[in-house]
């Protein structure tokens, strides 16, 4: 038997999931190692947070947070703006969606995000692209 799940209902999801938190993007060196069965709250992966200019510790709030339903492609979709951290200084290979509670320990990690390569900020506007495709979708 087929299990499908429709489109509003995945968009119920992220919005039940997502609805009244403060997600944050933490940014992380190259020295971090994801590891997808361990890492459940930040206080797992904070020892790599990136430091510098321009970086305040736990990262940077996102501004206006916005779930949808895409038909084309058959998912729900969590967007948000993109992030920009002006005179900084810094070097981030990782960056971390995460809902801060106040407590690193129960500040659950949504999302480890790999850059690909360190990224530099070196005095200037460090800019974190969202996707096109958003942060999290649900297919």
């Amino acid at each position: 038997m087929a299990t499908l799940v429709t489109n509003p209902t995945k968009k119920a999801m992220l919005d039940a999931f997502f609805s009244g938190t403060d997600l944050y993007m933490m940014l992380l060196t190259s020295s971090h190692t994801t590891d997808i069965d361990t890492q459940e709250f930040i206080d797992d992966v904070s020892t790599n947070e990136i430091s510098g200019t321009g970086y305040t510790a736990g990262g940077k709030q996102l501004a206006n947070e916005a779930t949808s339903v895409d038909n084309t492609d058959n998912e729900a979709v969590l967007d948000a703006d993109d992030l920009v951290w002006t005179s900084s200084s810094f070097t981030a290979r990782y960056a971390v969606l995460y809902d801060d509670t106040g407590t690193p320990s129960t500040s659950r990690i949504w999302a480890i995000y790999d850059l690909g390569a360190d990224k530099i900020a070196d005095g200037g506007s460090f800019t974190l692209t969202i996707n096109s495709e958003g942060l999290i979708n649900i297919t």
